[in-house]
């Protein structure tokens, strides 16, 4: 395990390798599984705030979803999170590019300075999953058959999933938290 402020990190982190390989899942992640995406609580207001902005984008199943469920869900744990199409299809926040591949209405629009919030945190953090606690969160490297190719690809260009994951881990957590963390691997080599 590592530590770092008030996190704590499973040594997956450090050891396995990981990229994003779309081409090869295409966006499985968000179609998968049996909730949407999970949202913390500061995120509710945001998705709120900038659905107008985000739902140009989105399909017309989404927005339906979006409009019969609300831009949030509670699921069936008790947890806050984006809502689905259908029976737990995809989030209704994912939309398909021309090749058929899954990505995120909300960062899409991030990316076209129409807001300046990315996209759900767990989203951006995926695979890794992080579980709050009354005084530290842990983080654990969420295994899944279909984020293989992702193994693969990682495993091929030497990426380590802590370095894949440094945009999203500094917009958690920080700079400095980062740093210290690349400090704590480096000394457990």
């Amino acid at each position: 395990m590592i530590l770092v402020g008030n996190a704590v990190l499973s040594d997956d982190i450090k050891d396995h390798f990981f990229v994003c390989d779309l081409q090869a899942c295409k966006g499985a992640c968000c179609v998968e599984g049996d909730a949407g995406a999970p949202l913390e609580e500061e995120e509710i207001k945001i998705i709120e705030d900038v659905y107008p902005q985000v739902k140009e984008y989105l399909s017309e199943e989404g927005r339906k979803a979006i409009e019969a469920q609300g831009t949030w869900v509670i699921d069936k744990d008790g947890d806050k999170g984006t809502p689905t199409v259908g029976d737990n299809k995809e989030c209704a926040y994912a939309i398909y590019d021309d090749r058929g591949v899954l990505k995120c209405g909300i960062e899409q629009a991030y990316r076209d300075g129409k807001i300046t919030w990315q996209k759900p945190i767990s989203c951006h953090l995926y695979p890794i999953r992080v579980t709050k606690y009354d005084h530290y969160d842990a983080l654990n490297y969420d295994r899944w058959q279909v984020c293989d190719p992702a193994c693969h690809l990682g495993k091929h260009l030497q990426v380590p999933l802590y370095a894949f994951l440094k945009d999203a881990l500094v917009r958690k957590y920080g700079q400095a938290w980062y740093d210290e963390l690349l400090e704590e691997i480096e000394t457990s080599k």
